[in-house]
């Protein structure tokens, strides 16, 4: 059967995140595997909490070589954490969780989403218009940066925020202009990084100790000697820029939000009652169901080790082992009402690292695997977005809110416009938000 398969990397961009249901449709119903191709090699295709185990298995997977060099290069940035396996990957990994993963560091940047979150509520209630997408980028991006230790301005961090979004933006459209101001942008913020680490390391510039910048300005490789300034620049970028991404999240929340007024109003009493717009309960529960429904790619490729034999599919050594992300998060045999938006199935679940299927910001150990350590920080961004969502005093538009599915990464079409709400009583709703449109769909 697999010499008949074309390759299945093209295909990717012609269907998006729908190309995940049509590998599976190779074979039975609730496999766990299924053969695919993918840039000229012989891959598996895996899901579920079982082909979690097999991906994350660095005795039979690796992540260096898988990844198309276009992508690393554009998105994660030369020599950066994501090409490294083992004993290297382990001791970088080690900075990533010290700089984004203990409990302080998120600690340390709530008061920073609080302030930004605040501001951007304010705005919209006093007649401003950004949109969800826009608001976060820029929202997240100066929070982030302030968090970070990266001095500047408000409007240089927003400015700079916005080239990290469009890099993310632009890396999964090869040959688009988007694709070619990404790499536009990824060279000046490779510039702008390397030049902050050289000045920490000239005594120019003095950061507190424990924020990112400070981390990578003298973090030391296995050999004891400090990474090039490049390198420690990509990764200070690579601190930052996830952070920049959730606004992707918060434009899906916008979606939603808008659909279910019994979550907003559930939110938004949570909120009043703390007056904090940062990690009430609910909200919390909202994004992790954003980010189970709507996970940022929906596929990613490791490089089998060795030849791997699972569920009935045969990959050799050298071959591709390709994990199902948004089939995985989206799997009947692990989630009950698998294709169902319900947030109150994260509602007392603080465990969430331990649901073995689910892995919107990869799977494994966070220390020792390829689990994103800023997956804490991310969860507290998009909730403080989505208390702000909530808020009664502003509204959010059902134009715009549709989602094309071959777009990588993608998100509703407008970004989430939002606006102040119209007083109580009046008649000057727009009349497109009065009504919503049937064809209006999430990539769930």
């Amino acid at each position: 059967m697999l010499h008949r398969i074309a390759d299945d990397a093209p295909l990717l961009f012609v269907h998006g995140y729908d190309l995940g249901a049509r590998i599976w449709s190779r074979v039975r119903e609730g496999a766990r595997a299924a053969p695919m191709r993918l840039l000229g090699h012989r891959a598996v295709f895996v899901r579920g909490a079982e082909g979690v185990s097999l991906f994350y298995d660095e005795s039979r997977v690796a992540r260096h070589g898988a990844m198309p060099r276009f992508v690393q290069e554009t998105l994660f940035g030369h020599g950066s954490v994501h090409s490294l396996d083992g004993s290297d990957h382990r001791h970088r990994k080690a900075t990533f969780v010290d700089v984004a993963y203990e409990d302080e560091q998120v600690h340390r940047l709530n008061p920073e989403l609080e302030r930004e979150w605040r501001h951007e509520l304010d705005d919209w209630i006093a007649g401003g218009d950004r949109t969800a997408y826009d608001a976060a980028v820029g929202a997240l991006g100066r929070a982030g940066m302030q968090w970070a230790g990266l001095p500047g301005s408000d409007d240089a961090r927003t400015r700079w925020a916005s080239r990290l979004a469009q890099i993310v933006d632009g890396f999964g459209r090869p040959l688009s202009p988007g694709f070619a101001m990404a790499a536009f942008n990824r060279l000046w913020s490779d510039r702008r990084a390397a030049r902050l680490i050289h000045d920490v390391r000239a005594g120019s510039l003095t950061p507190p100790k424990g924020t990112a910048l400070f981390e990578w300005a003298w973090h030391r490789g296995p050999d004891g000697r400090l990474l090039t300034e490049r390198l420690a620049g990509i990764e200070l970028q690579n601190s930052i820029r996830p952070l920049v991404a959730v606004a992707r999240f918060v434009a899906f929340a916008a979606k939603r939000l808008h659909e279910d007024s019994d979550w907003r109003m559930r939110i938004h009493a949570e909120t009043a009652r703390s007056g904090r717009l940062v990690g009430g309960p609910p909200a919390v529960a909202f994004a992790q169901e954003i980010r189970r429904t709507a996970p940022f790619v929906p596929m990613l490729p490791g490089r089998a080790t060795t030849d791997i034999d699972f569920d009935g599919q045969h990959v050799p050594a050298g071959g591709r082992v390709v994990i199902d992300i948004l089939g995985t998060d989206l799997d009947d045999a692990s989630w009950d009402d698998a294709s169902e938006f319900r947030p109150e199935r994260f509602v007392h679940r603080p465990d969430y690292e331990a649901i073995p299927a689910f892995i919107p910001h990869g799977g494994a150990d966070v220390a020792t695997g390829h689990r994103c350590p800023g997956e804490k920080l991310a969860i507290a961004a998009l909730s403080a977005a989505i208390a702000a969502l909530s808020d009664p005093r502003v509204q959010i538009s059902s134009q715009g809110l549709e989602v094309d599915r071959r777009r990588l990464p993608t998100m509703p079409a407008s970004g989430g416009c939002v606006h102040a709400a119209a007083p109580r009583g009046s008649d000057t709703t727009p009349s497109a938000d009065r009504h919503e449109h049937d064809d209006q769909r999430s990539t769930s």
